[in-house]
């Protein structure tokens, strides 16, 4: 999409001057040699954190020096060790740092034949009353659709203490596949060019993501906490299988899976598990002192259920009447998780927690739209699909179809899985947490969703951030800029749970807490077509608490 026209596009509140793709000290992290994929470091709590590099070499094995100091200079409280990296990691090298001071600002480098890495700037969690805390959100940065323009803003953004990134982290399709055209224009095609199953594959694309110099820079600017979703592995996957799996020409799914989430452990600054059986069950919950508590959800792969597929109902679904039957003995019908009873229980336990601290802010780290999102009534707007009769439904992305009867928006989100979005709420209230701020990725538009049970009963609000890369749904599906602002106005007005949208542009969510309220600042970038950029606040929430939970201002 060409920049002039994204930027006509912008309400901006903010905006900054043009930035180039590196300055200060994440330019650092642009090495060449033996440390080309940067520095990075994440999953911190008061006392420890990880830090984690990758050597380029043709060596079996080689040492790796670490350093950690708390100042640049490497003079102060410096630390150090060795570690090995092999091939049997892929080179990778990860530490895990303990015996740190809560709060605090921490400087790391790696050493390995006679050369430094970037120096990386990383923090612990705080303990205790803190004033303030910063958070990035960020998913979906699909590489061929453009450079990560966000993650450069991010690393230049003082306000920003950790990066939130809600997963599609990666993209699993080859470079013929979704967005290969777009990256053949601006030469960043995807490698390897088939779809990526094995291990090596799976590899190599974690590689090639971090080399983008946006990535370089944030990973070396800010610590991480990471949650996954569906790209890390393959489209819309479920326990036994995956939208975008074939298991006659791909093999079996669980073996796909698992050679994607060892490459992910592999290539991001995580903790390890207890063991490679245990790699499924990655669920956090990470304590900002006494302001905020923030658990993240594994929605994937240990508990979800397969998704329904509208194109498999099409015929059926002829009026209102068929539609509503559809979501009661369909979509609606018992027993179809999308969290494991491990996760359920983890996360009873960190709300049990959460409640007793009495802090003012409950985090929820959510890979996929939460809120209830039914498609209003575009062709009684006169929308109509793009190039289609609006009366001759062919396929589920209809969008036009799915308006005519009132249908949610995705049956892979929450939307598709009522049943199991009840039973979280359900589960959130016996523990005392009908106070939730659900922070999103996944769906490339941001998002100030307001949250309640079927009965009616606030949850709290939803804050979903745009892509990285990936296009609005809207635009990709054909609309031009005008009617697709105009179907974001519509989700808006005419959904109950939906207060304001965006689906035009890329960027990043910045959530600033305090103790008596909070601020969502939606920063988009005017282009992903070049590695220079402007930056601008398209939309501000103002968050509330009250005794009634936690809302919007205004």
């Amino acid at each position: 999409m060409p920049p002039l026209r994204r930027r006509t596009l912008v309400k901006s509140l903010a905006a900054l001057p043009l930035i180039g793709s590196l300055s200060g000290l994440a330019s650092a992290s642009a090495s060449s040699g033996i440390f080309q994929h940067g520095v990075a470091s994440g999953d911190p709590d008061a006392n420890s954190l990880v830090i984690w590099s990758r050597i380029t070499t043709e060596l079996g094995s080689v040492k790796v020096r670490w350093e950690v100091a708390e100042d640049a200079g490497f003079q102060v409280g410096a630390r150090g060790g060795d570690v090995i990296a092999s091939e049997h990691r892929d080179h990778t090298v990860k530490v895990l740092v303990d015996g740190l001071t809560p709060g605090s600002v921490y400087y790391y480098r790696f050493y390995c034949e006679r050369e430094y890495s970037a120096v990386g700037r990383t923090r612990t969690l705080p303990v205790g009353d803190i004033a303030h805390i910063g958070l990035a959100m960020v998913s979906c940065s699909n590489y061929p659709f453009g450079f990560f323009n966000a993650y450069d803003a991010i690393a230049k953004d003082d306000a920003i203490d950790f990066v939130l990134h809600l997963g599609d982290y990666i993209y699993e399709y080859g470079a013929e596949s979704w967005g290969g055209e777009a990256g053949r224009k601006i030469g960043r095609i995807h490698q390897p060019a088939n779809e990526i199953v094995t291990l090596d594959d799976y590899r190599q694309r974690h590689a090639q993501y971090k080399s983008d110099a946006g990535s370089l820079a944030m990973n070396a600017a800010h610590p991480q906490l990471l949650v996954w979703d569906d790209h890390e592995s393959a489209n819309n996957p479920w326990m036994n299988g995956a939208q975008n799996h074939q298991p006659a020409s791909e093999g079996l799914w669980h073996d796909r899976r698992a050679a994607s989430l060892r490459a992910y452990y592999e290539w991001m600054p995580v903790r390890e598990p207890q063991s490679a059986a245990r790699r499924r069950d990655y669920w956090r919950h990470y304590q900002f002192g006494s302001l905020a508590t923030l658990t993240t959800l594994e929605t994937r792969h240990t508990g979800r259920a397969q998704q329904i597929d509208y194109s498999a109902y099409v015929e059926q679904i002829d009026s209102l009447e068929a539609a509503q039957l559809f979501e009661r003995e369909v979509l609606g019908a018992p027993d179809r998780p999308m969290l494991s009873s491990a996760m359920e229980v983890f996360l009873a336990e960190s709300l049990r927690d959460s409640v007793a601290l009495d802090v003012p802010w409950r985090l929820i780290g959510n890979p996929m739209p939460m809120a209830k999102t039914r498609v209003p009534d575009l062709a009684a707007h006169g929308i109509s699909m793009p190039g289609s009769d609006p009366n001759d439904p062919k396929v589920s992305a209809d969008l036009v179809w799915k308006g005519r009867f009132n249908l949610p928006f995705y049956p892979d989100t929450w939307d598709g899985y009522p049943w199991a979005r009840e039973r979280f709420y359900d589960l959130c209230r016996q523990h005392g947490a009908s106070d939730l701020v659900v922070l999103t990725g996944d769906s490339h538009s941001f998002w100030a969703n307001q949250l309640s049970d079927d009965e009616g009963r606030a949850m709290g609000v939803e804050i979903g951030t745009a892509g990285v890369t990936s296009p609005g749904d809207f635009v990709d599906q054909g609309f031009d800029l005008q009617t697709a602002a105009q179907i974001d106005m519509l989700f808006a007005k005419e959904i109950a749970e939906v207060r304001w949208t965006d689906n035009l542009h890329q960027g990043y969510v910045r959530l600033t807490l305090t103790p008596a309220a909070g601020q969502a600042d939606f920063i988009a970038v005017s282009t992903v077509l070049e590695p220079v950029y402007r930056v601008s606040v398209v939309h501000r929430e103002s968050l509330i608490k009250s005794d009634d939970g936690v809302g919007y201002a205004g």
